[in-house]
């Protein structure tokens, strides 16, 4: 049985709770990244243990891997400095193959996989999801590990870079919101329940070598999903689904933005709706899990959206004005 997790992005939005469900089941659970004084929230975990490490660096990766009985990868980036592949091969498939030679250097067998939804190394249509094709194919390759590889929608949860970005664009537009990709589909999943499935899959020898969709409960368009954010911060906005060539000006100028809003990668990997063929039933046939719906969890969150707060006190300002 395996009790001691070693945590690659552990301090990234999904990995804060995937690290939390494996503390609170009796883990112990030894985090790597770059700045460990950032993440404060993590160092007063008491299995926790949050360390100064470049995950790149292989000597440090075997250090590390010692004594462990399972590493999780949940490394993963949405952009990349130029639009050429490079950084998405560097972050996901040279990271990959790295992890598969510190555990197999220390005799780790269990990994699992943090890879995404339509990941496809010949037939992905951009190159975050062709990167991430031929990460996962890479680890479930790899000789001597039991591999599983998880491949998720949008997730989302407290602290998303999905809702969240909206919801600080929508406040930021005044009347009309020009929105690319307006028709692509999406299956947003909440974050708890992909990191019970993490916390499940630990143990479970059945998801040996499986690479499992998963998606939430209801598929929606990317206009229906913005329409649904601004309902929730309580802002009337013109949302305008763009064509696709409008789509695609789009990227190209947002793609020299500063953080990078919406990039030509990411226009790429919208051309393929980010859905489950079983629509959704994956977390409950296999993970005995009902996903939980953005109706239930994300107006909660929304409601206290530091954008919003920014918004109320202009609004407070000009009225005084």
């Amino acid at each position: 049985m395996s009790k001691n997790i070693c945590v690659l992005g552990g301090t990234g939005f999904v990995g804060h709770h995937v690290v939390s469900q494996l503390a609170k089941a009796g883990y112990n659970v030894r985090v790597l990244t770059c700045h460990r004084e950032r993440h404060r929230e993590l160092l007063v975990l008491p299995t926790v243990e949050v360390i100064t490490a470049d995950v790149h660096d292989t000597s440090l990766l075997q250090k590390y891997f010692t004594n462990q009985d399972a590493v999780i990868n949940l490394v993963g980036i949405l952009n990349e400095p130029r639009d050429n592949g490079r950084g998405f091969y560097h972050a996901h498939v040279e990271l990959a193959q790295k992890v598969v030679d510190a555990c197999q250097a220390k005799g780790v067998k269990r990994l699992l996989h943090m890879s995404a939804l339509n990941a496809d190394a010949k037939k992905g249509s951009s190159h975050y999801l062709r990167s991430k094709g031929v990460a996962e194919d890479l680890v479930h390759n790899a000789r001597y590990l039991e591999v599983t590889s998880f491949r998720p929608s949008v997730i989302f949860g407290p602290g998303d870079s999905f809702f969240n970005r909206f919801a600080c664009l929508l406040f930021r537009l005044p009347f009309a919101f020009p929105l690319a990709c307006g028709t692509a589909r999406f299956a947003p999943v909440y974050v708890e329940d992909i990191a019970t499935v993490f916390l499940k899959s630990i143990n479970d020898s059945s998801t040996y070598g499986k690479r499992y969709d998963l998606c939430g409960p209801k598929n929606y368009t990317l206009k229906q999903l913005v329409e649904f954010t601004a309902s929730n911060i309580e802002v009337k906005r013109n949302i305008i689904a763009l064509g696709k060539w409008l789509s695609l000006l789009q990227a190209n100028i947002f793609q020299y933005f500063p953080g990078k809003p919406f990039s030509r990668d990411n226009y790429r990997s919208m051309q393929m709706d980010s859905i489950c063929k079983d629509n959704g039933e994956t977390l409950k046939t296999v993970f005995n899990i009902t996903p939980k719906s953005i109706e239930a969890v994300v107006p909660r969150y929304l409601k206290d959206q530091s954008c919003r707060r920014r918004y109320d006190e202009f609004r407070q300002r000009a009225h005084r004005d």
